[in-house]
């Protein structure tokens, strides 16, 4: 048993009689005191789809805690739908909930000594929050999905939230009417679950099954399927298992397990945002992980999975033909992946992968054979040059020309960016800049869904490049480039392009180059202020003030460790 249970029930005397006292208010009985707490971390909302099925999920695990001979405990922890605040100034609190999610988390787990804790989510931040509070705390712990929105339909295709987004841009190009627009966002999310192609929830969600954090094929079950609910229970008789065993998350969150993940990340053509959230993860568990692990790996894995967002396909049919489990037996049989790593069932993956076939089957077309994968190499590309001498990451799939010379477009914002596409005012050839949108800048690092879906409903996917120190949606695709750092607001090089300026970004070479002497960039930045901070008290202004480059994860403790370590 962790110590935390050690201790409670060694000194469970008179001493602490006033805290058994309050514990009985809640429920505890004689014999629970004997029996490890266990903290269920549920994020339902009725926030956002994504999170509105979870209150059900978080039942059903606190059934089979009881079950399993533990006393559970229920919390609840924030959520923002990065889907409703796209394109405003609340995509700036996004990337934040991460940090407050994963403070909530540690506080409420340690604060109040619990031996493990099932985390529940759904939208995007829930998921990396939740982790990075399991690999700070290590006690044993399990991840639930809260599982994935089942697909819209109208006019014979199938819609996710993205289409909605793109529609916009369509109705402002002329190719739809009002009508279609009204009919698409009318019918793109029917009800529970989170953003249905392979955007940043279902990334995570297949990320954690396959750093075994998460049972396996939870990763791809729909939101509003029993089998969710199902495997909900069945997580937490295998989370008291492990804190028998004292199964540990830093045993399973190591070096091996993340590049485990970070290998189906580019199988199965992941979000971008993969790539913040595993560097901080990894510092959180204290694995060394950098920006060019991720380029490593790209080069040996093939793209294997045809989905949304460039592709055909949404999750619900990736688990109908065999779930992250098959993907993971193609890398294995491939020696892509490592086989030995420890998974919270206490097997390792190569036993959980046992029975998995090593080719997916015939009569679909998600998974491909490895004889004929969607693209030789993964999608997500490490960009470096002398506009990002940090780096930067770019999704690559789905896109015709991997190579971009052109006149920059530079805006501050997102909203003059956007403004700029709807008005027609970019040309094929362009190369937008979006800047003062970083960790630090926005605050926040917004997401730019709202001008990457213009672009591409616009017709421009292929002919018009984007870069910025912002993120980007699960969702975006197209020769677009984001987390460019440094960032503008610490003085990056982005801060010093000028409209017209030319600019190249190359997926091949993997460079992002500013056509700028030297000495012309050394006189501009001579010349560069910073501007004043956008917020100066709130969660907003503690964030700029606290969080790291994106290149490091934008994590809020990294300058706190390094002041402690001067």
């Amino acid at each position: 048993m962790s110590e935390n249970f050690r201790s409670r029930v060694i000194t469970q005397g008179v001493q602490r009689s006033p805290n058994r006292a309050m514990l009985r208010a809640v429920g505890f009985q004689d014999e629970d005191f004997q029996k490890p707490i266990v903290g269920i971390a549920n994020a339902y909302s009725t926030i956002t789809p994504c999170n509105m099925g979870i209150n059900k999920l978080a039942q059903r695990a606190e059934i089979g805690l009881k079950i399993a001979g533990a006393m559970p405990q229920l919390f609840g922890t924030i959520t923002v739908s990065d889907g409703i605040s796209m394109g405003t100034e609340g995509m700036k609190y996004s990337l934040v909930s991460r940090e407050v999610i994963a403070d909530a988390i540690e506080t409420v787990c340690n604060g109040q000594s619990m031996d493990g804790v099932l985390a529940i989510g759904g939208c995007d931040k829930n998921m990396p929050g939740a982790m990075i509070a399991i690999a700070r705390m290590n006690i044993p712990a399990i991840f639930v999905y809260g599982g994935t929105i089942k697909p819209g339909h109208y006019n014979g295709r199938d819609l996710t939230i993205v289409s909605a987004f793109e529609a916009v841009g369509e109705y402002s190009a002329g190719k739809i009417g009002e009508s279609e627009l009204l009919a698409v966002e009318r019918h793109a999310c029917p009800g529970a679950g989170s953003c249905g192609g392979m955007y940043t929830a279902n990334t995570m969600s297949s990320a954690f099954e396959a750093m075994g954090m998460s049972l396996p094929y939870s990763s791809t079950m729909a939101a509003e399927d029993e089998e969710k609910a199902d495997s909900t229970e069945k997580s937490a008789f295998v989370l008291v298992e492990a804190i028998r065993k004292q199964i540990l998350p830093r045993q399973i969150i190591t070096r091996k397990s993340i590049e485990n993940a970070i290998a189906v990340i580019m199988a199965v053509g992941g979000s971008t945002n993969a790539v913040l959230h595993f560097l901080a993860i990894a510092r959180a568990a204290d694995v060394e992980l950098c920006l060019d692990d991720f380029e490593d790996i790209r080069a040996r894995v093939p793209v294997l999975c045809d989905l949304k967002p460039s592709g055909k396909y949404v999750a619900t049919d990736l688990h109908k033909a065999g779930g992250i489990p098959q993907v993971m037996k193609m890398l294995l049989v491939n020696d892509l992946l490592h086989g030995d790593c420890l998974t919270i069932t206490g097997q390792t993956i190569a036993e959980v992968l046992e029975n998995v076939p090593d080719e997916p089957p015939p009569n679909q077309e998600v998974i491909r054979p490895w004889s004929n994968p969607m693209y030789p190499q993964g999608h997500l590309a490490i960009l470096k040059g002398n506009l990002a001498s940090e780096g930067a990451v770019a999704k690559i799939t789905g896109v015709k020309t991997l190579k971009i010379t052109g006149p920059a477009r530079v805006f501050e914002s997102e909203e003059s960016c956007l403004d700029a596409i709807l008005g027609k005012k970019i040309n094929k050839g362009d190369v937008i800049v979006i800047r003062y949108e970083g960790p630090k800048g926005g605050p926040g690092m917004r997401e730019m869904l709202a001008p990457t879906s213009a672009i591409i409903g616009a017709g421009l996917g292929d002919s018009v490049g984007l870069i910025t120190d912002g993120r980007f949606s699960g969702g975006t695709y197209g020769m677009v480039v984001g987390h460019v750092a440094p960032e503008a607001a610490v003085g990056g090089a982005i801060a010093l392009v000028e409209e017209g300026d030319i600019i190249t970004i190359d997926a091949c070479t993997r460079c992002l180059h500013l056509h700028v002497s030297e000495e012309e960039l050394a006189r501009r930045r001579q010349n560069w202020r910073p501007p004043a901070p956008r917020y100066t008290k709130g969660v907003l202004a503690k964030y700029a003030k606290l969080v790291s480059s994106s290149s490091l994860g934008a994590v809020t403790d990294l300058n706190l460790f390094e002041c402690r370590h001067a």
